[in-house]
C-alpha cells in the first residue's frame, strides 16, 4: 500500500464529502427533507456535539475504507489516472449505494423523492471521490 497516497486521499475525500453534503443536504436540496413522512432527528439533535463527532468519525472511517479498497483493487480496475478513479467510483456506487438504496421503499416509510435524491447524490459523490483518488494515484 502507498501510505502517503492512502492518507492524503482519505483526508481529501473526507473533506470533499463534508463540503458536498453540506452544500447539497444542508443547503441546495434541503427541501427534500421536508417531504412527509418526516422521520429525521430535530436540527438540535442532528447538530449536537456527540452526533457531529460520531458522524464525522464515521465519515472519516468510510473515506479510509473507500481508499483502502481502491488501493487493494488498483491493478484490476480498468483505465488509468482519473478514468480509473471514476470507474472505481461508479463501481462502488453500483455495488454499494444503488443496490442498498433501491430496496428502501419496501421496508421503510420514506418519500420516494428522498430515495431518488439519495441515489443521484451517492452517484455524484462516489464519482467525485473516485476522481480525487484517481488524480492522487495517477
Amino acid at each position: 500500500m502507498k501510505s502517503k497516497k492512502l492518507i492524503l486521499s482519505t483526508i481529501l475525500i473526507w473533506i470533499a464529502g463534508i463540503i458536498f453534503m453540506w452544500l447539497t443536504c444542508g443547503w441546495l436540496f434541503s427541501w427534500v427533507y421536508t417531504i412527509p413522512p418526516l422521520i429525521w432527528l430535530s436540527p438540535e439533535e442532528m447538530m449536537s456535539t456527540n452526533n457531529m463527532l460520531l458522524s464525522n468519525l464515521s465519515a472519516l472511517m468510510a473515506s479510509f475504507l473507500f481508499v483502502m479498497v481502491y488501493d487493494i483493487l488498483y491493478k484490476g480496475i480498468p483505465g488509468t489516472g482519473i478514468k480509473k478513479g471514476l470507474t472505481y467510483g461508479l463501481l462502488m456506487w453500483l455495488v454499494g449505494a444503488l443496490s442498498g438504496m433501491v430496496t428502501m421503499p419496501f421496508y421503510m416509510t420514506i418519500a420516494s423523492t428522498v430515495i431518488v435524491y439519495w441515489v443521484i447524490q451517492a452517484l455524484v459523490l462516489n464519482l467525485l471521490r473516485g476522481l480525487i483518488i484517481g488524480w492522487i494515484y495517477k
